[in-house]
């Protein structure tokens, strides 16, 4: 008999159920949570732990980077902006620097809190 895990099974069903602006959100808060994860693991000299969660939050931008559309004016802004977290992550993954992993998280941040207010006032207006 399989066991069912139920974390896992909600997880599932709420990226199955979201609507898109809700996924982004979603994206924007693991991106946080791998890049905290990523800079706690290297404070705690847990390098490959690091390492691991540091390419899960360089996933995350790779897919926001892909699912931009290019009809808005935006999504280019955007993609600079990705790419650059994306190559900033990649230089704290060699270099091992807590500072520069701040450095992104901030933008992550800034952008998943951007992201949830823009959620609510739209859901607002409707």
């Amino acid at each position: 008999m399989a066991f069912i895990k139920p974390y896992q099974t909600y997880q599932k069903q709420a990226v199955t159920t979201s609507k898109p602006e809700e996924l982004t959100l979603m994206l924007y808060q693991g991106m946080v949570k791998f890049i905290r994860l990523s800079k706690k693991a290297l404070q705690e000299n847990q390098l490959e732990e690091s390492h691991r969660n540091n390419l899960k939050a360089q996933d995350i931008l790779s897919e926001l980077m892909v699912t931009l559309r290019k009809e808005y004016t935006i999504s280019d802004s955007l993609f600079a902006l990705y790419d650059y977290m994306k190559s900033r992550l990649i230089e704290a993954n060699i270099q091992k620097k807590v500072d520069i992993f701040e450095e992104v998280e901030g933008y992550a941040l800034e952008l998943s809190e951007t992201w949830s207010t823009a959620i609510k006032q739209n859901n607002s207006k409707n």
